[in-house]
């Protein structure tokens, strides 16, 4: 029998989805308030790989990761994400955008070995957690790279978002040795 151990914290990711910049900005602004100031900040990459938002959030889709410098337990993976859940409802009812959905949030985080994803949606690759919340491996870091998986979203198969993601873990040790 192993000996059950705290688990390390963790570096929480946010992936935030809009076509509007002044909808990224708010958002960061709003998630610097609830979980600190961001360590990192990605460019606002071009979002093609599904129109699958299309009806809700428009097209032209921007999507730009935000990783914070205060590490998280990551059992508090559920509570973030129906908080970025709550922060997307609040910017929607600013009814500053036409779409019904201006503003995509979606937590998770990143360890020395993977990227874990929240979702609210149950699927056989995701593990139920609480609250409605269930989480993915949705890259593992295996012999010195990203390596997706089959249910892998196409966009997270992108060397620039795995650039961004590898920079990020890079700064993980150092991260927990200040905090």
């Amino acid at each position: 029998m192993g000996d059950i151990h705290e688990p390390l914290p963790v570096q929480l990711l946010v992936a935030a989805s809009s076509r509007y910049e002044e909808a990224l900005v708010w958002g960061l602004r709003e998630c610097e308030a609830e979980y600190g100031p961001a360590a990192a900040i990605s460019p606002a990459f071009d979002f093609t790989e599904t129109n699958y938002y299309d009806a809700e959030m428009g097209v032209g889709l921007k999507k730009q990761f935000w990783v914070f410098e205060q590490l998280v337990d990551p059992g508090r993976l559920p509570a973030i994400k129906r908080q970025t859940n709550f922060l997307e409802a609040e910017y929607a009812g600013l009814k500053l955008h036409a779409e019904p959905r201006p503003l995509n949030l979606d937590p998770g985080y990143i360890t020395l070995a993977k990227l874990v994803l929240a979702s609210t949606k149950d699927h056989a690759h995701r593990i139920y957690l609480a609250d409605g919340i269930y989480a993915e491996v949705t890259l593992s870091y295996r012999k010195a790279g990203w390596q997706p998986f089959e249910w892998t979203y196409p966009d997270y198969r992108r060397a620039d978002f795995q650039a961004f993601f590898t920079s990020c873990r890079e700064l993980l040790p150092r991260v927990r040795r200040q905090n």
